[in-house]
Parts: structure tokens; C-alpha cells; sequence
């Protein structure tokens, strides 16, 4: 048992309990606001409006949304200057959050497109999610035309998880938003209109896991807490450099802190999908509406990302010793596992799930950095690779069986795709060298950003684990290039579904994205990205210098 020894017998002091109210700022707050009001209106919709036109109206409630909330950030980029926190510091506001807020709301604009996007008639949701697959009663419905429309608030709602995810200035603000995050994407999950039982199993297996990893986070908040004393990131920051909150004497209280960063860590890499606590990845991306698993591949990863920087960064920014060790092993783990494991893989959607696992472990290796250019790197690798996954599923959607209904994930089957389609094939060539890491593409400059940032600060191993994962990778992908381009299909090949306005539209600002973010990288390096002294810590460019403790601590 840990002694507690209190000074003079008096009671510890209890941070964040005031009978003040919050100081709010509605004007930072507008993005978390429009995207709170149009879900709810969304909602209001589903219950009241005519069925007849409900899906284009939620449909333009959405974009709109998330249109209204893109301009919000944009304006507040020179508004924060140094940056600053909402409501009693609970939410923070900098250009850090403002650019992975900006580049969530982007791509969640983009993968409406996908989700939007219907063919003879039909979107790739279920008629009615809550009818048993195969019965009368879902033949029913889909002879009606039932839609889910509903998809779109549930949509909204998740992005606004995703927004305050990387923005939390507080430990128990930051559960929240984990939760307003991953609940609508498990139920999104499940709404798969073809492979319905598949689909309803991966969703079980996202809440399950998801459920486990929150437990897990919210035990170490309670952690960090004992140790700290709050739950507010600037108070555990100097509660780590002081060796604890008030209670302790002689550091006693460090295990309180062992305990916390590696119970928070788990949360926070199950959702980035870092090995070993990938195994959801693979099953979920494949079973979940191929729209879901673009938005979950893009968007969810930089809202993970964010989170997991600014708590490695800010909170634990001084205590990199205790920490450093356990992310040099899972980013090995996960560069080596994913990769050796992604060779083996024979359906599409798995294989680039695995891919994606693999991709967080070069992140990694810029948050081992912990220094503001690891920071910038992660930050552009993060933006690059969202736009090049979003691309490479838009072109997942449209490669389908002989009788053009079921997407066709049997990568053997794609034989030919080169030769029926040639300009689709071009697309996914390109997304493909971008994973790999070709110069010329987004990829390549994203993966040059992280791993400079690792060398000079004194992690070259993990660098060169990283450079032999990127050759491993690069064979899995360049056999798909060939497949497409120099195999003929042995019995049923591929078809090509017609390649509608929206999903089209997703295509292309893939590929206009990883050329331009590869060819010309230097406008958004140089200007969206934090700014600082060579080596400098990256809490020094996060809000306002977070070890400043709000003013009701």
C-alpha cells in the first residue's frame, strides 16, 4: 500500500471543484456547436419529416454542417494566436487542433460522398438494419425502398467525437469524446446492406473490444488522478515534474503514474490500431459498409492520432522516460507484425487494414520523436494518408462481382481490372505508391517528415525498422499493381460499376491530393503546421503553454 502523508494534517486539495460557473467562449465553441445542432435536427428529421424526401434533406443538413464547421476553424486559425482553452480549460484551442480539426472535418466531408453515393436505386446501408438477414421481413422492406437515413446524424455525431478527441484538455472531457466517437461508428458498422451477418459481427466486435479499451482508459484516468490529484492536463503536468500531487513525499506515488500512462496508452492505441491491440482492424474494415471503413480509416485515425499526441506531449511531456521504452516496442511490434502479417492477406479491405496498422507505426515513431518537428511530421502524414485511403476505398467500391452486386474483395479475382478499366487502375496505382512510400507522391514525403524527426532525436534503429517495414509493404502493394495490370482473370473477373458523381469526386481529390501534398508539400509544412525552434518540445506550441492551470484550479 502507498502511504499518504498530509502536510500538517491539513485535507488535500481538491483541483477543479468551484462553485463558479465555466467562462464560455460561443465563438470557439461554434464548430462543436453547429455540428451538436444539426445531429439533433437530424434526429428531429428522422421523426417528422416525409420519408419521400428525408434522405436528400439529411443529406444536405450534413454537408452543410460540416461545410459551416470547416469556415468556423479556418477563421479561427489567426483568432487563438498562441492558442487557449474553453470552459474552465477543459477544451483546448491552438493551431495544432485547429489543423487536425480542419483536416477530420475535410475528410469527413469527402467520405459523405461515398456515403451519399447510390447505384440502381440503393446506398450501401440496409433497408432496416433491425430485421433478422434473409427474412421475409427484410424483403419486405427492401421491396419498399426502406433507407436508413439515419445514418447522417449518427455521422455528424461522430465527428463531433472526433473533433473534441484531439482537442480535450482534460482527461475526463477526452473519455467523452471518445465515447460520442466510437458509439455511433459501432452502430454504423452493423449497416452493411450486402454480407448482413458479417457486417453485424464486426460491429459486435468493435463495441466489444471498444468497450474493453474503455475501461481500460477510464481505470488509468483514475490512476493518473490518484497521482495527480486532477484530471486536468496542465495540473498533471506539473504534478509529474513535482513528483506527484501534495499527498506524496519522496515520489511514492510513482506507481500511480506507471499504472496510468500504460492503462491510458491502451486505450489510445487500440484506437489507432497499434499492435497488439490491432485484431479489430482487419475483421471490422472488411465486415463494416466500405463508406464506414473510409471514414473510420481517415478520419477516426487523425482524431486517435491527435488525442495520442497531445497526451504523450502535454500531460506525460516530462515524463518521456517512463513512457519512451513501451512506444519503442509497440512501434517496432507494429511496423514488423503488420507488415510481415498484410503479406498473407488475400481480401482487399483486409489488406488495407493491415496497412493501416502498419502506417500507425511510422506515426509512432514521430510521437518517440518528441519534438515539435515529430509533431509537424505526424501531423502531415496524418492529413496525407487520410485523403490517400479515402481514395483507395472509393475505388474498392466500385470493383464488383460478374452480376456487378457484391463487391468483389478476393484480390485474385481483380485479374484484369488493368485492361476493363485502365483509368480506375491508374488511381489505385497511385494510392498505392503513396502507401509505399514512391517519391513524387504524399506518401513518401509524409514518411521522410517522421522519420528525419526520429533520427534527429536519437532514435535511428527504430528508423531503419521502419525503412525495411516500408520494403515489406512495398511488395504486398506492388503485387496488387500487377494483378490488375499483368494477370488475365481465370474464370469470373472483374466488374467495374459505373463510377457515379460523388464517388468519382471522391476519387479524384485522392488523386489530386497525394500528387500535389507529394510534388508541392512546402505551402502546408511550412504554414498549417506549428512553428518552433529546431528540437523544441511540442508542448511549447500547444495552447498557450498548457502548464499554465486555469484560473479555478
Amino acid at each position: 500500500m502507498i502511504p499518504l502523508n498530509l502536510a500538517d494534517g491539513a485535507p488535500p486539495a481538491l483541483h477543479g471543484v468551484t462553485e463558479a460557473p465555466p467562462v464560455l467562449d460561443w465563438w470557439l465553441l461554434a464548430p462543436y456547436l453547429v455540428l451538436f445542432g444539426a445531429g439533433v435536427l437530424g434526429v428531429l428529421l428522422e421523426a417528422f419529416w416525409p420519408k419521400g424526401s428525408r434522405r436528400t434533406v439529411q443529406i444536405v443538413l450534413a454537408a452543410g454542417a460540416l461545410l459551416v464547421a470547416f469556415v468556423l476553424i479556418l477563421l479561427q486559425v489567426e483568432a487563438v494566436g498562441g492558442g487557449t482553452t474553453i470552459g474552465s480549460g477543459v477544451l483546448a484551442v491552438d493551431r495544432t487542433v485547429l489543423f487536425f480539426q480542419g483536416t477530420i472535418t475535410v475528410l469527413a466531408l469527402v467520405s459523405l460522398m461515398l456515403i451519399a453515393e447510390r447505384r440502381d436505386g440503393r446506398d450501401a446501408f440496409s433497408a432496416q438494419a433491425a430485421t433478422v438477414p434473409g427474412s421475409e421481413e427484410e424483403r419486405a422492406h427492401i421491396l419498399a425502398g426502406s433507407q436508413h437515413t439515419e445514418v447522417y446524424p449518427l455521422v455528424l455525431f461522430a465527428v463531433l467525437g472526433m473533433l473534441m478527441f484531439p482537442a480535450s484538455n482534460d482527461f475526463l472531457v477526452m473519455f467523452i469524446a471518445l465515447e460520442v466517437m466510437s458509439l455511433p461508428l459501432y452502430l454504423l458498422c452493423g449497416l452493411a446492406r450486402r454480407r448482413r451477418l458479417f457486417s453485424q459481427e464486426a460491429a459486435v466486435k468493435y463495441f466489444l473490444l471498444g468497450a474493453f479499451s474503455s475501461a481500460f482508459f477510464l481505470f488509468g484516468i483514475a490512476m493518473v488522478y490518484g497521482y495527480a490529484g486532477s484530471v486536468n492536463f496542465g495540473v498533471i503536468r506539473q504534478a509529474v515534474e513535482s513528483g506527484g500531487a501534495e499527498i506524496f513525499q519522496d515520489g511514492n506515488g510513482e506507481p500511480l503514474l506507471l499504472m496510468g500512462v500504460g492503462l491510458v496508452a491502451i486505450g489510445l492505441l487500440f484506437k489507432v490500431g497499434a499492435v497488439p491491440f490491432h485484431n479489430w482492424k482487419p475483421d471490422v474494415y472488411q465486415g463494416a459498409p466500405t463508406p464506414i471503413t473510409a471514414l473510420m480509416a481517415s478520419c477516426t485515425l487523425v482524431a486517435a492520432f491527435g488525442a495520442l499526441l497531445r497526451v504523450f506531449f502535454v500531460p506525460f511531456g516530462t515524463s518521456a522516460a517512463v513512457w519512451e521504452p513501451m512506444l519503442w516496442t509497440v512501434a517496432i511490434l507494429t511496423m514488423v507484425v503488420a507488415a510481415i502479417v498484410a503479406v498473407t492477406q488475400r481480401d482487399v479491405k483486409r489488406l488495407l487494414a493491415y496497412s493501416s496498422v502498419v502506417h500507425a507505426g511510422f506515426i509512432l515513431t514521430a510521437v518517440v520523436a518528441g519534438s515539435v518537428e515529430g509533431l509537424a511530421g505526424a501531423m502531415f502524414y496524418l492529413a496525407a494518408y487520410g485523403f490517400t485511403t479515402l481514395g483507395a476505398f472509393a475505388v474498392v467500391t466500385l470493383v464488383r462481382t460478374r452480376d456487378g452486386g457484391q463487391e468483389l474483395g478476393d484480390l485474385d479475382r481483380w485479374a484484369g481490372l488493368g485492361r476493363r478499366a485502365p483509368g480506375l487502375a491508374l488511381a489505385l496505382t497511385l494510392f498505392l505508391l503513396a502507401f509505399a512510400g514512391i517519391p513524387l507522391t504524399s506518401g513518401f514525403i509524409g514518411k521522410f517528415a517522421v522519420f528525419e524527426a526520429a533520427v534527429a532525436a536519437g532514435a535511428a534503429p527504430l528508423v531503419v525498422i521502419g525503412v525495411l517495414s516500408s520494403a515489406v509493404t512495398a511488395f504486398f502493394y506492388v503485387r496488387i499493381i500487377v494483378v490488375m495490370f499483368f494477370r488475365d482473370s481465370e474464370g469470373e473477373g472483374p466488374t467495374v460499376a459505373r463510377a457515379g458523381v460523388l464517388t468519382g469526386g471522391v476519387i479524384t481529390v485522392g488523386v489530386a491530393a497525394t500528387l500535389v501534398l507529394g510534388i508541392f508539400p512546402g505551402p502546408v509544412l511550412d504554414t498549417l503546421l506549428p512553428s518552433g525552434e529546431p528540437g523544441q518540445e511540442p508542448a511549447a506550441v500547444m495552447v498557450d503553454q498548457v502548464t499554465e492551470v486555469p484560473a479555478d484550479e
